[in-house]
């Protein structure tokens, strides 16, 4: 007899498959034992499916840690296949590096047969954001995307990280980093020693517009920090991985101290919300996709932060 949590992701996958079969996802190894899926650059919406995010995944000797599932139950499972297509070792932990859709509706897909399911590892913070977020995730699956998701289908990771963690694959060891507010506030990074790959998830966006869902002047000083990593190879949340390190945060940077600095030159001169959002969220932006989607959306957000600011 299944259990209540497996019928329920026996439902999702079968009612979230295409009509022409299981979704296939592609694995670039990009070290050794490194493998990543590349999201498309676009937002997380029902004509993309939904893979709109960087997925990781890191094999070791023992077995394997997954960095983010994916932005439906269906694309949870198309991972989950595309691990076992490249080795036979079992899945031992999920990393979720926030809360946001795109990287943790894929969860239920690993979550069952229960006595081989991974451990869920995420920020202290997490479990709280995604009880926030739940309703509305839920509801946005059954409007945009036609599938309804159950309470029991949104995971909540148990493994929680207060500052940092390592979890040991077997010969690979990975360190995770429990951030202040930035991109949201409960972001977390990993960091894998033996190649020296950084997966930031959306604490570095490129290409893609950065979406500020935290704290502005916190993200800043969390690009910082990072900037102290020995870094050979870094993975966004969204957008191309590059071995330019620490370069790889100058664009990013770039656009966050703009919202800042013209955030602050609002408030300066007595500008309304609406006044100040006009002024700020000023297109085109040179250089980012998604801006029309993300940066008057980014400049209310910075005005709330700053306005009483001292």
């Amino acid at each position: 007899m299944r259990t209540g949590l497996a019928a329920v992701v026996l439902s999702l996958l079968c009612c979230s498959a295409s009509a022409a079969g299981p979704l296939t996802l592609a694995l670039d190894e990009l070290a050794p034992g490194v493998y990543v899926h590349r999201g498309l650059v676009e937002d997380w919406l029902p004509g993309n499916g939904g893979d709109v995010a960087n997925l990781g995944v890191v094999v070791g000797e023992r077995c394997v840690a997954v960095i983010d599932s994916g932005g439906t139950p269906a694309l949870g499972a198309a991972l989950r296949a595309a691990i076992a297509r490249t080795t036979p070792l079992p899945v031992c932990y999920v990393i979720n590096t926030h809360a946001h859709p795109d990287h943790v509706l894929g969860n239920v897909a690993f979550a069952t047969p229960a006595e081989t399911a991974p451990r869920f590892v995420a920020h202290a913070r997490l479990p709280a954001a995604l009880a926030a977020r739940a309703p509305y995730l839920r509801n946005a699956m059954q409007r945009d995307f036609g599938i309804a998701l159950a309470p029991a289908a949104i995971i909540v990771p148990t493994v929680l990280v207060e500052r940092r963690l390592e979890l040991d694959l077997g010969g690979r060891t990975l360190q995770l980093d429990a951030w202040p507010t930035a991109h949201t506030n409960n972001d977390l990074s990993v960091f894998d020693s033996r190649t020296r790959t950084l997966f930031l998830a959306d604490l570095l966006f490129v290409e893609h517009l950065p979406v500020l869902d935290g704290s502005l002047r916190g993200w800043l000083q969390v690009l910082a920090e990072l900037r102290r990593f020995d870094a050979a190879l870094v993975v966004p949340g969204h957008g191309a991985p590059s071995t330019h390190w620490p370069a790889a945060l100058d664009a990013e940077e770039g656009y966050l101290r703009l919202l800042l600095t013209e955030t602050r030159a609002a408030l300066r001169d007595k500008s309304g919300i609406q006044q100040a959002v006009d002024r700020i969220g000023r297109l085109p932006l040179p250089g980012w996709r998604l801006a029309e989607q993300f940066h008057r959306r980014n400049a209310t957000a910075a005005y709330a932060e700053l306005e009483w600011e001292e």
